[in-house]
């Protein structure tokens, strides 16, 4: 008798995968609609960065080559949901910048204020993620700020 499974001929991961990332592009469509975050809920969005569609600046692509992870928390400005895509604007080092990341490119969401989070092959073929940089400018300030967020290094298998 012969224990291995069948291979299937309908696509059951690629679809299960788009219904999860529907789930990322809800989530920030109610943000969008209503320009702010509820309560503590902040998000942490890693993505390849040499996914097509992908459009960030010459300096992130060059820090970043593979992936980067950015913050949606405490200052982010103009963010824009579309059914394949999501558009942000961020500071990074002090430098503004807009951030444009088809959801095929994301590979993790996290929400810690709710430890919600999911994972997603952008390729399957893919090396597994480098880790990065603490994040230099996202904690809350006293004045108000209008820049943006981030990129910090995220443990998502680790449970606090």
């Amino acid at each position: 008798m012969n224990d291995e499974a069948p291979e299937s001929l309908i696509p059951y991961d690629e679809i299960v995968q788009e219904a999860l990332r529907a789930v990322v592009g809800r989530v920030l469509r109610q943000v969008e609609e209503t320009g702010a975050l509820p309560g503590g809920h902040h998000f942490y969005i890693t993505f390849r960065t040499k996914m097509p569609g992908v459009i960030i600046p010459k300096h992130l692509s060059e820090r970043f080559p593979e992936e980067m992870t950015i913050v949606i928390q405490h200052r982010f400005w103009d963010l824009k949901v579309e059914d394949e895509l999501f558009s942000v604007g961020l500071s990074f080092g002090g430098v503004p910048s807009t951030l444009v990341v088809p959801f095929a490119a994301v590979t993790q969401f996290h929400d810690p204020a709710v430890e919600f989070a999911l994972t997603f092959h952008a390729n399957a073929d893919d090396a597994p993620a480098e880790d990065h940089e603490e994040a230099e400018n996202d904690a809350p300030r006293a004045e108000p700020v209008e820049d943006g967020s981030n990129v910090v290094s995220v443990d998502f298998t680790r449970k606090k």
